[in-house]
């Protein structure tokens, strides 16, 4: 069964697209938690970060990149921003694809807060 974010790439489901190439489809999260809350997404189907193998090191690089220019386009790479790209449930991955967060427009606070469960 396709993912979310592989319905978004084919086009079946609308989203507010950022930029898009063979490689990498960026678009705005439907939750945005800052100003500026993009997703960058590979067109290949990975599903975690764990599944990322030697060979798809080129188009990880590609999903920085493309997030650097996004964030200079929107005017947030001067102040700074953030980039995550969670793995799995204890990591906080909701959809079972790969995704790179990039978030900004306001000063963030830290990473994690709070204890870790036990």
């Amino acid at each position: 069964m396709a993912s979310i974010f592989e319905l978004i790439i084919a086009g079946d489901i609308p989203a507010d697209i950022v930029y898009r190439d063979e490689e990498v489809v960026a678009f705005r999260d439907i939750k945005p938690v800052a100003p500026v809350h993009v997703l960058i997404v590979p067109t290949k189907p990975i599903p975690t970060t764990d599944d990322v193998s030697d060979a798809d090191l080129p188009l990880i690089g590609r999903m920085y990149a493309v997030a650097r220019d996004i964030a200079r386009s929107e005017g947030i790479a001067d102040d700074g921003y953030r980039l995550v790209m969670n793995c799995r449930d204890h990591g906080g991955q909701e959809v079972a694809h790969l995704h790179l967060h990039l978030i900004g427009g306001r000063r963030l606070g830290p990473m994690v807060g709070g204890e870790a469960a036990d």
